[in-house]
C-alpha cells in the first residue's frame, strides 16, 4: 500500500480500464475550472480551465495537493468532480505521472489485471484509511492521528492470531503505530513485526508467512509529497519481482494499491459505500462514512491472475480483508468487510493458471538520476499549456 495518489494521477493514460478520455492527437481531454477566488491564487484571466496534464518532473510540491476531508468535499463537488482546483489542492492536483515517470507500475497494471472500480475507504487522510484495510473502520477518525480504544471485533491480526494463522508486517522504516496501537498489550507480536530485508530473504527462501503487510520507507519511497515518485516505483518492482520469482510464486496472489488520494485529481465519483458501524466521526461530518473516498491505483499479481482483465467491480480496502477472510473462512470485522466484494473477479481459479511463468515487467527508472528535483523544485503548475479559456 504506496500513498497519496489517485487512479487518474498515476494510471491516468493506461490505454485499458477507465482512464482519460483522449482526443485525436491522443491528448487526455479532462479538466477542472480555475476560478477567480481560488485558495492557490487566481486565474489569469475569467473562466479559465486547467486540463490535466504531465507533471513536468518526478518530484512533487510540499504540502499539495491537500488531502482532507474538507478539500476532499469541495474537490468532490457533489460528485460533478470540478472543484480540485478550487479546493485547497490547487492547480498542481490536475497533473499525472504517466509511463515516462512511473514505468513499472504502469507495466504492472498493463499485464495484470487492474481495477479500475478500486476506492480508498473513506474521503480523508492516512490512518482512516489505513486504518479500514487493518480493521474495517477508522473508529470515527478523519485525521492523522491515534485513536484511543480499539475497534469492538479487533483488526485482522487479532482475528488470524486466534486462528494460528501466520503473518508479518514488513517494515522499511519503523514498524506500523497502527499495528502497534491495535495489538498493544497482545504477548509476543515482536516476531511479526521485521524489517524489510527479512521480506526479501523470506521470499527467497520461499518461507513467507500465509499474511504478508509490505510497507515503504514512508520518508523515501512511499510516493507522499514531496518524495520523488521513482523511488516508490523502484520499491514496487522490488517487491513484486521477488514474488515472482520466489518459490512460493505459485500459490500467491498480492494486492497492490495506494492508501488514498492525496488530493490529486480523478475523474470517477466516489459511490455510496456502506457505514461500517455507528461511531461518530470526529471531527463531525454527517454521513462521513456512507461514502467511499476517491479512487486510487490497485491491481492483482498472481499466477492465477486473469489475462487482459480489467475489473470494474467496486472495491476498497476492506475488500482486501473479505479476501483474507474468504480464505481462511474467518468472521467479518464490520458491516463495511461484511459487505465488501472479495477481488477475486480478478483470478482464474479453475482453468491452469496463466502467468505461472511471471512475465517480464518494464524496469523502474534509476531515481537517484532525478534527485536534483529535490533541490531545483517539482517544477511550474500549471504549465502555461494546460491553462485555455472556457
Amino acid at each position: 500500500m504506496m500513498e497519496n495518489h489517485t487512479n487518474d494521477s498515476v494510471l491516468g493514460m493506461l490505454p485499458r480500464g477507465d482512464d482519460y478520455t483522449k482526443n485525436a492527437s491522443g491528448h487526455p481531454t479532462k479538466s477542472n475550472p480555475w476560478p477567480r477566488r481560488s485558495s492557490k491564487g487566481p486565474a489569469p484571466y475569467r473562466h479559465a480551465v486547467i486540463n490535466v496534464f504531465p507533471m513536468p518532473t518526478p518530484c512533487q510540491q510540499q504540502a499539495h495537493p491537500y488531502n482532507t476531508w474538507g478539500a476532499g468535499q469541495e474537490s468532490y463537488a457533489h460528485g460533478n468532480m470540478d472543484g480540485f482546483v478550487k479546493s485547497k489542492s490547487g492547480p498542481v492536483s490536475m497533473g499525472y505521472y504517466d509511463q515516462t515517470l512511473m514505468p513499472f507500475v504502469n507495466s504492472l497494471a498493463a499485464t495484470f489485471p487492474v481495477c479500475d472500480r478500486y476506492f480508498s475507504s473513506v474521503m480523508a487522510q492516512t490512518y482512516p484509511n489505513r486504518r479500514f484495510a487493518m480493521a474495517g473502520t477508522a473508529l470515527g477518525l478523519l485525521v492523522d492521528k491515534l485513536a484511543l480504544g480499539t475497534p469492538p471485533n479487533g483488526s485482522i491480526f487479532e482475528s488470524l492470531n486466534a486462528h494460528n494463522i501466520s503473518w508479518k508486517n514488513y517494515y522499511s522504516s519503523l514498524p506500523s503505530v497502527l499495528i502497534y496501537s491495535y495489538l498493544f498489550g497482545v504477548p509476543n507480536i515482536r516476531p511479526n513485526l521485521v524489517n524489510i530485508s527479512e521480506f526479501f530473504s523470506d521470499a527467497a527462501a520461499g518461507t513467507l508467512p500465509a499474511y504478508s503487510v509490505v510497507d515503504p520507507n514512508f520518508g523515501t519511497q512511499s510516493e507522499e509529497d514531496p518524495q520523488d515518485v521513482q523511488y516508490g516505483d523502484q520499491f514496487m518492482a522490488q517487491v513484486i519481482n521477488a514474488v515472482m520469482s520466489s518459490p512460493q510464486w505459485p500459490g500467491t496472489l498480492l494486492v497492490w494499491t495506494y492508501d488514498e488520494g492525496g488530493g490529486y485529481y480523478d475523474h470517477v465519483p466516489p459511490p455510496a459505500a456502506v457505514s461500517p458501524d455507528s461511531v461518530t466521526s470526529v471531527p463531525y461530518h454527517p454521513g462521513a462514512f456512507t461514502r467511499y473516498g476517491f479512487r486510487v491505483p490497485a491491481g492483482i499479481v498472481s499466477p492465477f491472475a486473469r489475462p487482459d482483465y480489467v475489473s470494474s467491480v467496486v472495491h476498497d480496502h476492506t475488500s482486501i480483508l473479505k479476501l483474507v477472510e474468504t480464505k481462511w473462512n474467518l468472521p467479518a470485522l464490520t458491516r463495511r468487510d461484511a459487505n465488501a466484494d472479495n477481488l477475486l473477479d480478478s483470478v482464474d481459479l479453475v482453468n491452469p493458471p496463466a502467468f505461472l511463468t511471471p512475465p517480464t515487467l518494464a524496469a523502474a527508472l534509476d531515481p537517484t538520476a532525478d534527485d536534483g528535483c529535490q533541490s531545483t523544485g517539482a517544477g511550474t503548475f500549471p504549465p502555461p499549456s494546460a491553462v485555455r479559456k472556457a
